[in-house]
Formats: structure tokens, C-alpha cells, sequence
């Protein structure tokens, strides 16, 4: 059966894979078909973007500009002069950073008509961890798709190979360890403390504890919104050439980030012991360090003598505990600015050992009810 959208199909007779394109006939003065054969579906379908990048030149449908043969490098530069003006700058620079620190030396010099799986497969680094090497591959079908809308040349998407690696399980805060931890916040209680605990009830994110500001609390309604976040940008990005990095604030990472989460008293009392006429709760007249807040986290593990994690860890921690409290997940799932529970099931929360063996406890009473009732 045909691919969708391709017209790539496997031959009953041979067992070969087929791949039509269509071509401008001058005899017939109109357009024809054409095949490519091969052994697998990579290979045809590696012959066929070939194919029809070289008749696209002819076609002439599309706008006045890059055709197959402009460079990898040229639709780049037009894809991300385009982006910064549309997303956000935070987006643009992750995009940016990716194409010069990757694409650049991979496909640059690349005509069009010449970029394929196998190609780009052939040269991505084995170093390079899984996650990279989806931002390299995300990064070059979005500019591919962006010549096939703009100029109408058809350079079909890049299909990634499954390195079929297992997925890293997200890592949690045991009960001891938390225990531990509440027990140092409460001790010597400062500014950095409370943030620890304010993710630790609230599961926010760092950028979004460092950019909260007093006015986003509703001390009558008890309610805070989280509309900001912060983030530190790199030196080659920056429009500033003397600047090493630059602190931005911005919107959160999406529209269901932007979230308003009900406190409690104990929340607001916390807070209080650290109110002042500063515009930031915890950095003052401007957002908090989030390199900062990272270092002070550490220093707040080693004084309760657990063992370094990452800030975030305190965001798995509030997700798995409220899930095992028995906090529906769809309300979990907007507390914590998620497009869709099941970003809340399947990343965030990982119920532990303990919690599944309850459940299956709980089986066994079910099942011990249903003898006695006979």
C-alpha cells in the first residue's frame, strides 16, 4: 500500500518499491508520470525527492525565489528571519542555536535537491544525546516544510531512525528525602527556602518561581497567576555583542502555561514572612537568578544531607504526591499548565512501588468481598 501523500507503493509482481513524480512532456505539451524502482522504501523514496526537485524547476508554480538548487544554508536564513518576528524570542533562539551549532555544518552547503534521510543520518555525531538529535531533525523539517509552502518545491520531510532507546524514568523525591527537606526548610526559614517549598506545593517551574511578582497574588480570593517566566540566553544570541548572556522574562512556555493555581492561608502566611514593597517576591527589583535559586537549592540539599538534584525534581515530587493523594488528574493537569492529561500521566507522574502494591491490595480486599458474599 501507498504511503499518503507520497506515491510511493510496493509492487505485488517483484516486490519492489515504486515511486511516481510527474514531469512536463513538450511533445504531449502537458504532464506526465514518471517511476524510480528500488529494493526498499528508503531508497525510492531518496530517488524520488531527487526527481522531483530536479522537474520542479520547470513546473514553474511556485514564487519568484529559492528553487532545488539554492543552498540548505539560503532557506535557513529566510526560515528564521521569518520565526523571530512571529514567536516568541525565547523560541527563536533555541531554533537558532540549533541550526549553527548543528545544521549548519551538516547541511549548509546542501543544495536542496541533494537533502535526505540517509544524508543527514550519515552525519549527525553518535555522541549526540536523543533529545539533540530530535531538535536537529525537528529544526530541519521545519524549514523544509517552509520551502515546500513558500516556493512550492517538493522536498518531502526527514524521517528520523529509532535509536529505540529505553526512556529514562523521571526521578522523584522519596518520603525520607522529603521529610528531610521540609525539616531544613522550616529550619532557619529564608526567601530561598520558601521558593523550595512554594514548588514543592504548587509544582511550579524555576523560571516561573523566579519571575513571580507580589501582584500576582490574590490575597482575598486566594488565588495566584502565573503569566511570566524567566530564562538566561546565550552570548551569540544576543543583540548586545558585549553581553555574555542576557536575563529574559517572558511569557511562559505556552497558552496553557499561563494558569491561575487557588493557594491556601499557609501558603500566603509563608509568603508574608518575606513581603516588602520590591516589585519580584523573591528577587526583588528584578527577577531572581534562576542560576541562583539552583545554587541555593543545592546548598539547601546538603544542609538537609540528601544527595544533588535538579530544581525540577521538585515539580515530579508535587505531581507524583498528588496523584497518590488522589487529586484527579485533570485538575492536576491545570495546576501544573499542561495542553493535555496526558502529558500529566505519562511524563510527570510515576506512581512508586508502595502506591502499586495499595492498589493491588486493594484488589485482593475487592475479591475477598465477593467470597464472603456467596
Amino acid at each position: 500500500m501507498g504511503r499518503h501523500g507520497e506515491n510511493i507503493r510496493r509492487r505485488k509482481n517483484d516486490g519492489r518499491w515504486e515511486g511516481r513524480y510527474k514531469v512536463y512532456h513538450e511533445e504531449k505539451d502537458g504532464y506526465v508520470y514518471r517511476s524510480v524502482y528500488g529494493h526498499t522504501y528508503a531508497e525510492v523514496r531518496e530517488k524520488l525527492t531527487r526527481k522531483q526537485l530536479a522537474a520542479q524547476r520547470f513546473l514553474g508554480s511556485g514564487p519568484v525565489g529559492l528553487d532545488s538548487t539554492a543552498l540548505f544554508s539560503q532557506a535557513a536564513s529566510e526560515w528564521l528571519g521569518l520565526i523571530r518576528e512571529k514567536c516568541k524570542y525565547s523560541t527563536y533562539v533555541k531554533y537558532d542555536t540549533v541550526y549553527r551549532t548543528h545544521l549548519a555544518g551538516l547541511l549548509g552547503d546542501c543544495p536542496l535537491i541533494d537533502v535526505s534521510d540517509t544524508r543527514l543520518q550519515a552525519e549527525i555525531p553518535d555522541n549526540l544525546s536523543e533529545n539533540t538529535q530530535k531538535s536537529i531533525y525537528s529544526v530541519a523539517n521545519q524549514i523544509l516544510r517552509y520551502v515546500n509552502n513558500q516556493y512550492r518545491i517538493s522536498v518531502p520531510v526527514l524521517e528520523r531512525l529509532s535509536s529505540r532507546t529505553e526512556k529514562k524514568s523521571i526521578e522523584i523525591l522519596s518520603v525520607a528525602e522529603q521529610a528531610k527537606l521540609f525539616h531544613c526548610i522550616y529550619t532557619n526559614m529564608d526567601k530561598y527556602k520558601i521558593a523550595i517549598s512554594l514548588s514543592l506545593h504548587l509544582g511550579l517551574r524555576l523560571g516561573e518561581i523566579c519571575a513571580l511578582k507580589w501582584t500576582d497574588l490574590d490575597n482575598e480570593n486566594l488565588i495566584m497567576t502565573i503569566n511570566h517566566t524567566v530564562q538566561r540566553i546565550t552570548a551569540a544570541d544576543l543583540e548586545d555583542e558585549d553581553a555574555r548572556t542576557n536575563l529574559l522574562e517572558s511569557d511562559p512556555k505556552s497558552d496553557c502555561s499561563k494558569r491561575i493555581i487557588p493557594i491556601t492561608c499557609e501558603i500566603l502566611h509563608m509568603l508574608d514572612q518575606i513581603h516588602d514593597d520590591q516589585p519580584y517576591i523573591f528577587g526583588g527589583t528584578k527577577p531572581l537568578e534562576p542560576r541562583t535559586m539552583q545554587y541555593q537549592f543545592k546548598r539547601v540539599l546538603r544542609e538537609a544531607a540528601i544527595s544533588e538534584r535538579n530544581f525540577h525534581i521538585l515539580r515530579h515530587t508535587f505531581a507524583t504526591n498528588c496523584v497518590e493523594k488522589g487529586i484527579d488528574v485533570k485538575s492536576l493537569s491545570e495546576i501544573l499548565g499542561h495542553s493535555d492529561v496526558r502529558i500529566t500521566l505519562n511524563r510527570y507522574v510515576h506512581p512508586t512501588m508502595d502506591a502499586k502494591r495499595l492498589q493491588l491490595q486493594q484488589l485482593v480486599h475487592f475479591y475477598s468481598q465477593i467470597l464472603k458474599a456467596e
